[in-house]
């Protein structure tokens, strides 16, 4: 992202957009359990009379490891990783997009000059958001269905496996159903990616101008913690409602608005913060897994071209 020393070869766009994608599925499979448990709780009370949807006895999970717990004692510990191979195949489509093609659409915004304001920034971000919800868009919503899906003993999934929900939304609700929440989805990575590259990119800048710290796992590691908490504290409310219109029935909510508006009737405004200590928890970690990740990969794939180039 930044950073670089002037000797430095800067990453090409292959690099990072390869490299993205693959620290993207690294960070999803150490933190796939925590937006499983997310999932759960953003979709609980649906349905509910708002008695029970307030906090009665009805309710089935109660916090982050209390809603992993009950998954695996009442449906085994693959439930946790119920919709994985969608979530791969979404970053390999989303994070290659919205994060490899990051810097490159911002130098666009920039027109190559070397000072990079905030506006900037964050029309890179919405840019390269919107292109990978475009992109990847189905995978989102079958991983959703996915994790959202309870196996109990007796008692089978609404879907079998990951090509027969595409197969089933295809053909019950149509091509369509492939795209169901893109509006909200890119209202939510709108704001996910600002959030989370913008405010990466400028702890890091930051840190390396303003600090004694190199371009290293530390600054690393600050950079990407702060970016998951401001990304979390941001993107909740979005990100509920989103989760909740991917999940629905066909014809349960007229349209995204209609379904923010029945969460905030029948459950309060508190609903739209439902799962933020594992949103929390799981973007977190996910921020500093994946960058971590990237920024190694990035060196590592550089110092292989820059091996295998001089050798020839």
């Amino acid at each position: 992202m930044v950073g670089f020393g002037p000797a430095d070869v800067p990453p090409s766009v292959a690099v990072k957009f390869v490299g993205a994608g693959a620290a993207g599925c690294v960070a999803d499979l150490i933190t796939f359990p925590l937006d499983t448990a997310k999932v759960r709780l953003q979709i609980q009370g649906e349905g509910m009379a708002p008695a029970a949807a307030g906090g009665g006895s009805a309710l089935k999970y109660r916090g982050v490891f209390g809603t992993i717990t009950t998954m695996v004692r009442t449906e085994g510990p693959r439930s946790l990783y119920g919709g994985l191979v969608a979530g791969l195949q979404r970053q390999m489509s989303f994070a290659s997009v919205r994060i490899g093609l990051y810097d490159s659409v911002k130098q666009f915004y920039t027109k190559g000059s070397e000072h990079v304001g905030i506006g900037s920034r964050l029309l890179a971000g919405c840019t390269t958001g919107a292109m990978a919800v475009a992109f990847a868009q189905p995978t989102d919503v079958v991983k959703v269905r996915l994790q959202a899906q309870a196996r109990c003993a007796g008692r089978a999934g609404r879907y079998c496996g990951t090509i027969d929900a595409y197969k089933t939304i295809a053909k019950e609700e149509g091509m369509r159903g492939l795209w169901k929440g893109t509006a909200p989805n890119i209202a939510r990575n709108a704001i996910v990616n600002c959030t989370e590259l913008v405010t990466y990119d400028f702890f890091k800048d930051t840190l390396l101008n303003s600090t004694p710290l190199t371009d290293n796992l530390p600054c690393h590691f600050l950079s990407a913690f702060s970016a998951g908490l401001c990304t979390t504290v941001t993107a909740s409310p979005v990100d509920g409602v989103k989760t909740r219109y991917m999940n629905a029935a066909l014809g349960q909510y007229s349209s995204v608005l209609n379904c923010a508006a029945a969460m905030m009737t029948k459950e309060g405004p508190l609903a739209f913060y439902k799962g933020f200590t594992p949103s929390f928890l799981r973007l977190g970690s996910w921020n500093v897994v994946m960058f971590v990740t990237y920024e190694q990969l990035k060196r590592a794939m550089m110092a292989a071209n820059h091996n295998f180039t001089s050798t020839q």
